[in-house]
């Protein structure tokens, strides 16, 4: 018993400093672990990221030139005289035959409902059959006009096709809408030469329609950027 517990009571061999040099060894170990892990994670979060930025480019056709418009109304007198009234200003939204304006003491009335965009003249001038006296736009009529090179994509866009958009008006929201139509010609005067060879690149108008009471803060003249889905 005496030689047992003498075995026992024995202490360790190991002197403080060889612990210490086990622990930092250790501790060396959890971290060149830790180390790696983290490399693979990066690598694994940057291939799944390539992937999804791979599948977006094939998956859309993006479009940066991009503005909300639509048609503008010119509303004129069907008679010579001085224009007496004007009874709206620029941003009003107006109903459908609206009294806008008066001269001669005859009333001018919008053709439809919209959007007042520009008062072209002032009470006092005297105005003629020709001349506009108030622009407007039909709000029912804002669209998304993508301008896009003919090799950039041109032939996988078609009427029918999904779209979404966002604006700089709002860069943390994204909107959505359907290929309204591509425009059949190119624009005129607006020829764009390749830097490579020196050949002509035509650019051409998407036109891309969306739900104006879904989006009710958009309004004419932002510009946009466009991603049809193929």
């Amino acid at each position: 018993m005496a030689v047992q517990d003498e075995i026992v009571n024995q202490p360790d061999p190991s002197s403080p400093g060889e612990e210490n040099s086990r622990k930092n060894l250790l501790q060396k170990i959890r971290h060149h672990r830790l180390f790696w892990k983290g490399v693979i994670l990066f690598l694994v979060l940057a291939v799944i990221c390539g992937v999804l930025v791979y599948y977006e480019i094939q998956s859309t056709v993006y479009i940066e030139d991009s503005t909300i418009t639509a048609p503008v109304i010119t509303i004129s007198p069907t008679n010579v005289g001085v224009l007496e009234k004007i009874y709206v200003t620029e941003g009003d939204i107006v109903r459908r035959n609206q009294e806008l304006a008066r001269v001669n003491n005859v009333a001018i009335h919008s053709k439809v409902a919209g959007i007042i965009t520009k008062i072209e003249d002032t009470p006092g001038m005297v105005v003629g059959t020709q001349t506009p006296v108030i622009s407007m736009i039909d709000k029912e009529k804002l669209r998304i006009v993508g301008r896009i090179k003919e090799d950039k994509g041109l032939k996988d866009i078609n009427p029918g096709q999904q779209a979404r958009f966002t604006v700089d008006a709002f860069p943390s929201e994204t909107f959505y809408g359907t290929v309204e139509k591509v425009a059949p010609i190119a624009r005129q005067g607006d020829i764009v030469f390749s830097i490579s060879d020196k050949r002509q690149e035509q650019e051409f108008e998407v036109t891309v329609e969306y739900d104006v009471d879904e989006y009710p803060d958009l309004k004419p003249g932002m510009s946009a950027k466009l991603w049809i889905i193929r």
